[in-house]
């Protein structure tokens, strides 16, 4: 569902409006659109043409000349269809061009039509275009100008005008205006939509189409109220505050973790990655484990290396036995 913001006369946004899926966002059937247009072009044709055959061509009741004995064609009336001013052989005669089209057609076709305008931006609802009582086409080209978006004098492309069936004010403030076409909501169609660049409806023209082809009811959104300029700025320098108060609270913490290091004479902790390796290798490369002596102090006892032990003895264990070394 697409939602467009009405234009006031006074410039100041107004009201939004949601513009029903089913009309204004439907497929875009090429072909329909074609047959449909066609069908109504010639729908618009009058079919009042005729000729004259050579029946009802006046004069020409005597034979030009005799039958034989001239050595020419024989010719029975001057106002044959061979001589000038005579009669037309197979014109056309009065007959209607009408087509049947189906009313779903006519509408799946102008659905699609205002889907196609509505997907490039080129739907846009005013809520008046004059104000008063009075007709003005002044003001109401500068609103229709606003609508689509031009700052030109004149419109370079044609525009088409939806209003309701009361509103004689719109109608007669841009009858006169060149490149606008000025509809009733009940007369809009698909070929009119295709022949103009932009559509703009008045706000009560959108609300009675919509009416008229769905049965719902044009949904309005209110925009939120702007908030006053003093309170804005008030907001912003209170964010502003909050950030150099959370900026310095930053400073004070880096400076007090910077105090609190060891100095460069203590002896830093090992990493656990070295501690881990250590602790991968094998008994015979790493040393002994301190244990607690007589008087409570740690003694580092060192392991030899297999090469330097004495044959057929092992490592001592932790009572100091000698152990017998498995003969293999």
């Amino acid at each position: 569902m697409t939602t467009v913001s009405v234009i006031t006369p006074t410039g100041k946004g107004g009201a939004d409006v949601e513009l029903p899926g089913d009309i204004f966002d439907a497929k875009v059937n090429i072909p329909l659109i074609h047959q449909v247009v066609v069908a109504q072009e010639a729908a618009a044709r009058q079919g009042t043409h005729a000729t004259k055959t050579r029946g009802m061509v006046s004069g020409g009741g005597k034979k030009p000349y005799r039958q034989k004995g001239t050595g020419r064609a024989r010719q029975g009336s001057l106002r044959a269809p061979q001589y000038a001013g005579g009669g037309t052989v197979h014109g056309p005669v009065p007959r209607s061009y009408a087509q049947r089209t189906p009313k779903k057609m006519k509408a799946a076709a102008l659905a699609g039509a205002l889907s196609d305008r509505t997907s490039h931006g080129r739907v846009a609802v005013v809520s008046a275009f004059v104000q008063g009582t009075e007709p003005s086409t002044r003001d109401a080209l500068t609103v229709l100008r606003g609508a689509v978006g031009l700052t030109t004098a004149r419109l370079s492309r044609p525009v088409l005008v939806v209003v309701h069936d009361g509103d004689a004010l719109s109608a007669k403030s841009l009858r006169n205006v060149d490149r606008v076409r000025v509809l009733r909501s009940g007369q809009l169609n698909t070929y009119d939509v295709l022949a103009s660049d932009h559509i703009v409806f008045t706000q009560a023209a959108l609300a009675e189409f919509v009416h008229r082809v769905s049965g719902a009811e044009l949904v309005t959104v209110d925009k939120p109220a702007a908030r006053p300029k003093k309170a804005a700025t008030a907001e912003k320098a209170a964010t502003e505050k909050g950030a150099t108060a959370e900026k310095a609270a930053t400073a004070e913490k880096a400076a007090t973790a910077a105090a609190g290091e060891p100095a460069a004479d203590d002896a830093p902790a090992k990493p656990a990655k070295a501690a881990a390796s250590r602790a991968r290798k094998p008994a015979t490369a790493a040393a002994a484990e301190p244990a607690d002596g007589p008087d409570g102090a740690a003694e580092a006892v060192a392991v030899r290396p297999r090469s330097a032990r004495t044959p057929g003895k092992a490592a001592s264990s932790e009572t100091g036995e000698p152990q017998k070394e498995e003969q293999a």
